[in-house]
């Protein structure tokens, strides 16, 4: 009888997350997105996760709150203290076939044990790169630590999701697990479009027409390269172009970004319609940051028709096509940010160009496309763990593999 994948359905999904609605994020977004699949295909899913008193939007699916306390110095985010009894019952009641944990944290770890206790087969999903945040906390000497921490956790995975192929070899690299498949991430391009671009709200603004407005699209924290942004517009200044920053977002490093950027526009937290219309309305995208495994901001800086110049990093890198729709920068310096975004904004023929071509590499990505890869991923791990013969043969020690899923 031939095999038949379709008898390994995952039925019940119990989700576990650091945060899933009271700060909105690349990893969030996604997150709900996956819920909303999921259910619409007839999985129940729980999610754990700790909460705030006031929510940052209205999440999907059916959420069980952790007890949890503010993250010093980062009090908008939350630390969940484990899971108590109570939280344990709700879980053993649901009785889920497969449990999908979003971060290596405390909660997660407590996830993973119960997994591992009741054999119940757990994934994970890689959405952030936490071992590079000490090197903008002058605690580069924790980073290696960080980095055995979390190929410790992952390692006790079925599976790992990255968001694209070249986060899956920085992690193959690193020995972070031996199953590495892809989970990447789509874009609404009924939202996301050159469409939005509304000269007037630039007006209003005290943006002109002649401006090139580069566009800054995410939290407001150190770890998004705020420093090196700024010096690189101060750069643009000296060498005589006339430029705009458009700072979209919110975070506790706001007050100095604004004094450290007089001149820029600061809109706030944005999203939807008027999150579209600051995107067209801008017309080039800068980002610095090295910290993100794929870039969501990036891919909806490309279906709002945006030349890109990034950082040449894991969060980049597979968006990025170099001197097609944008440009990856030789180096995280202003020198070299400042050089890639000059050349875009010198040539009109190539800012141009590039605008096609953002658009035309951003229909790849579908939310339902990428989410039925996930799926289908799941159906794989559920499969494999029922088979003995092939647990048993898996060598933990070995040298990882990226899945041929994607």
């Amino acid at each position: 009888m031939p095999f038949d994948i379709t008898r390994f359905e995952p039925k019940r999904v119990a989700l576990f997350s650091g945060n899933y609605n009271y700060v909105m994020d690349g990893p969030v977004r996604a997150l709900n997105k996956l819920v909303a699949y999921l259910e619409a295909r007839g999985t129940e899913v729980l999610v754990f996760a700790p909460t705030a008193k006031k929510a940052a939007f209205d999440h999907c699916g059916t959420l069980v709150s952790v007890p949890s306390l503010p993250l010093p110095g980062r009090g908008e985010y939350r630390v969940a203290l484990g899971m108590p009894k109570s939280v344990r019952e709700q879980l053993e009641a649901f009785n889920p076939d497969l449990v999908h944990l979003a971060a290596p944290d405390w909660l997660g770890h407590a996830a993973l044990a119960w997994a591992e206790s009741k054999k119940v087969p757990a994934v994970s999903s890689f959405h952030t790169r936490f071992d590079t945040y000490p090197r903008y906390y002058h605690m580069r000497w924790l980073e290696k630590h960080v980095t055995a921490f979390m190929r410790r956790f992952y390692h006790r995975c079925e599976q790992i999701y990255v968001p694209s192929p070249c986060m899956a070899q920085v992690l193959a690299e690193q020995n972070m697990s031996d199953n590495i498949g892809i989970w990447s991430r789509g874009v609404d391009a009924t939202l996301f479009n050159p469409d939005r671009r509304d000269m007037r709200w630039r007006q209003e603004n005290g943006i002109a027409d002649d401006d090139i407005v580069i566009a800054f699209v995410g939290r407001l924290v150190l770890e998004k390269g705020l420093g090196i942004f700024a010096d690189t517009l101060d750069l643009l200044a000296q060498r005589g172009h006339r430029v705009k920053a458009l700072i979209v977002g919110a975070g506790p490093e706001r007050e100095r970004f604004e004094a450290r950027l007089p001149d820029a526009v600061f809109t706030g937290y944005l999203n939807g319609n008027k999150l579209a219309r600051a995107y067209a309305s801008s017309d080039i995208f800068f980002n610095a940051s090295v910290t993100e495994t794929f870039g969501n901001v990036t891919l909806e800086a490309m279906a709002s028709g945006l030349p890109l110049v990034c950082a040449d990093a894991t969060g980049s890198r597979s968006l990025v096509q170099h001197g097609s729709n944008g440009l990856l920068a030789k180096s995280v310096t202003p020198d070299a940010f400042a050089d890639a975004l000059g050349l875009i904004i010198s040539d009109p023929a190539l800012q141009q160009s590039m605008q096609a071509a953002s658009m035309a590499e951003s229909t790849a990505y579908t939310w339902d496309a990428v989410l039925g890869r996930l799926y289908d991923q799941y159906r794989d791990v559920l499969a494999g763990y029922a088979s003995d013969t092939t647990r048993k043969n898996r060598n933990r020690h070995s040298q990882p593999t990226v899945s041929a899923a994607e």
